[in-house]
């Protein structure tokens, strides 16, 4: 695996598969590797002649300096995994390397209301960050194909319409991967770390409580599964549920009721112990 730290080096080897028509997806990280990252490099290996990896901890989409300052770094063993998971090239910048004229939000997106629920509600400015570090990734490296995992579902719906924006939709394909979830139904996640063993114990309540909502989906209002899964979370120690929303698993606009019609899922934010952690599960 080569790893380069400047876009200068890395646009470099890029040259030779881009004039031999080669292939080339992407898969974007910022680091502390799991399982749920290496299912998108093999993914991205099984559909194309080279995989990018990038591992970058993005200043501009955290509203939180403590949530960023806190964000784990495993680099040593992300390089080993990339390795073996058969990554081809690695991009490590630093901060200066990706905003060399300060760390600004520049430029705003138009994401619609896409920007303003669930995710959007709670961390203003959230996803104009991730675009704007997105947009930037996908401008350096060209890709084929972008893979995504499910778990970061509403993010997933703001970089599609980001590949929209920028007039990519027919040169980059988007490419969302399933979760990848440990035995007990916790879903992989860098903020895993900071969670000792007994309070990853306690954060499998966020899989029962969408196991919950989707089993009484058709025997209980909407308002009754979300109230008694806020309940099995607060029973279960976390301290704070942000959101509990079962949406449109098309555009993700809130619903009240069953519709045989409609795809949905159910998406989750809560606190445990400080550590904000986010899921979601298809519902029907």
């Amino acid at each position: 695996m080569i790893i380069c730290k400047t876009i200068t080096s890395l646009q470099q080897q890029l040259i030779p598969i881009n004039q031999k028509q080669q292939t080339i997806g992407f898969v974007p990280t910022m680091g502390a590797l799991h399982e749920g990252h290496l299912s998108l490099i093999r993914a991205s290996n099984s559909q194309n002649d080279c995989t990018v990896c990038s591992i970058f901890v993005n200043p501009t989409q955290f509203n939180n300096q403590e949530d960023y300052n806190k964000y784990p770094n495993t680099i040593t063993q992300d390089i080993y995994q990339l390795e073996l998971a058969g990554c081809n090239i690695l991009f490590l910048p630093d901060v200066k390397e990706m905003y060399p004229d300060g760390i600004l939000i520049s430029k705003q997106y138009n994401l619609d209301y896409l920007e303003n629920i669930l995710e959007g509600e709670y961390r203003p400015n959230h996803f104009q960050g991730v675009c704007q570090i997105v947009e930037k990734l996908l401008s350096i490296i060209n890709p084929n194909q972008l893979f995504l995992g499910q778990k970061d579902y509403q993010q997933c719906m703001v970089i599609k319409k980001l590949i929209e924006l920028m007039d990519k939709k027919g040169a980059i394909k988007l490419e969302i991967i399933p979760t990848i979830r440990e035995k007990t139904g916790l879903a992989m996640s860098s903020r895993n770390a900071r969670l000792n063993e007994a309070e990853k114990e306690n954060a499998t309540a966020i899989f029962k409580a969408m196991m919950h909502i989707k089993k009484y989906l058709n025997k209980k209002s909407f308002d009754t599964l979300e109230k008694e899964a806020t309940e099995l979370l607060q029973n279960h120690a976390f301290e704070k549920v942000d959101y509990i929303k079962i949406c449109n698993a098309t555009n993700l606009q809130e619903v009240q009721n069953t519709n045989s019609s409609q795809k949905l899922v159910v998406l989750i934010a809560a606190f445990l112990n400080g550590v904000r952690l986010i899921d979601n599960m298809q519902l029907n």
